[in-house]
Parts: C-alpha cells; sequence; structure tokens
C-alpha cells in the first residue's frame, strides 16, 4: 500500500484530499505544517508528498527545498497543491522542482490521475 504525506493547513481541504486517498486504498500521515511534513517524510519515508504552498511559518516552496537537500527526502515525489493559479505561481513552483502541480479546487478525477501517476500506480 502506498503512503501519501498530505501538507495541508486547511482542515476542510486536508480532510477531502484523506478521504479520497483513503478510500483508492492509499494510506496517508498529515502535516498542518511544512516543518511538522519535513519531519514526518524523514521519519516515514513516504511514497508521495502532497505539499500546500500557502503553509503558516515556512511555505511549501521553502519545504521543498529543504527535502530535496536532504539525501534521506531528496528521491521523494512532491506534488504542489495550491490555490496559487497565477501565471507566475505556476512558473514559480515548476522551477522549485515539483515533481507535478494541482490546483484548488481540487477537480478529483485530476487529482487522483496525477496522485496514481507520480507513484505509479494504475487508478
Amino acid at each position: 500500500m502506498k503512503l501519501i504525506l498530505i501538507v495541508e493547513d486547511n482542515e476542510k481541504n486536508m480532510k477531502l484530499v484523506r478521504d479520497v486517498l483513503q478510500v483508492k486504498g492509499y494510506s496517508t500521515l498529515e502535516a498542518g505544517t511544512a516543518e511538522d511534513g519535513i519531519r514526518l517524510a524523514v521519519s516515514h519515508q513516504p511514497d508521495l508528498v502532497l505539499m500546500d504552498i500557502q503553509l503558516p511559518g515556512m511555505n511549501g516552496i521553502d519545504a521543498l527545498g529543504v527535502l530535496r537537500s536532504d539525501p534521506a527526502t531528496a528521491k521523494i515525489p512532491v506534488i504542489a497543491v495550491t490555490a496559487s493559479v497565477m501565471q507566475q505561481d505556476r512558473k514559480l513552483i515548476t522551477e522549485a522542482g515539483f515533481d507535478a502541480y494541482i490546483g484548488k479546487p481540487i477537480n478529483l478525477k485530476e487529482f487522483l490521475d496525477t496522485v496514481s501517476r507520480t507513484v505509479g500506480v494504475d487508478g
């Protein structure tokens, strides 16, 4: 079973993503801040991290930099999940090195397709 770490500070978004992933057979870990997400990624080595960009404290782009700079987490795929859909935001997210990008509000089919493609599961 694939393990997915969800880093999201909005409770409604967290619940939606968690419920959808669990229904599809994924295990989930949850963090409300980038700092907690980084700690969980190091200790649990998830198959995928779903990273909100706008987080309290450290943002998702900075958190990605920390994950990529640590040999223990450098290879974990990270998908940006954000409401920032302006062209310059997308460019910033892509250049930061995220493996994929999912906009909010989440389109469930697109979300699940992106997740399954990234973790290598047909869904």
